[in-house]
């Protein structure tokens, strides 16, 4: 969802993270986390430094979709691979406490945990010029062999996931050339 420019909307929404991350209900999703107290610790093992309290959320990409039927794609996704459910919890809670408050508008869709690996609407001369008064058609490509080739790839594993941000609609070109989104606003889950 756009929030309107000069509003105190995207205020309310950075103070609204910010309140949401920690909270008990973010912790309890969490799981417990490991204490930097040695109180019960063997003699020998009191003389360790304490450890940073730990963050059990990981992530695995695995497999490859598209947003569309696979013969005209303009998406196609990597889908988290996850045991448990634990991530799509704290999405779900996270989303709901955006739409209650009104930042977010409700959906009657399920909520798609994903990385976008091609979008062709960020492919130079992707759209077609069209007639004028009329749409530009959408560059699509016909993505069966590729989906077939990467169902089962690993794009990455068991990555823990530190933060959680609120974005800028649309990436953005990067000084590398690549495209990003831009973080407007971040907590750590650490």
């Amino acid at each position: 969802m756009s929030l309107p420019p000069g509003s105190t909307a995207l205020e309310g929404a950075i103070a609204l993270l910010r309140s949401l991350v920690p909270s008990p209900a973010v912790s309890a999703l969490l799981g417990p986390s490991t204490t930097s107290g040695n109180q019960s610790l063997p003699q020998h093992a009191a003389q360790k430094p304490p450890e940073a309290p730990s963050n059990p959320l990981s992530i695995t990409l695995k497999g490859l979709h598209s947003m569309q039927t696979p013969a005209k794609a303009t998406v196609l996704y990597a889908p988290p691979a996850e045991d448990g459910g634990t991530l799509l919890q704290l999405c779900q809670h996270l989303r709901s406490a955006f739409q209650e408050a009104g930042y977010m508008e409700k959906e009657d869709r399920p909520l798609l945990l994903h990385a976008t690996v091609i979008n062709t609407i960020y492919v130079k001369g992707g759209r077609s010029r069209a007639a004028p008064g009329r749409k530009s058609d959408k560059l699509t490509i016909d993505a069966r062999a590729i989906l077939d080739r990467y169902d089962d790839y690993i794009w990455m594993q068991d990555v823990p996931i530190e933060k959680v941000a609120i974005c800028k609609m649309g990436a953005r070109e990067q000084p590398d050339g690549d495209v990003a989104y831009e973080a407007v606003a971040e907590v750590d889950l650490t």
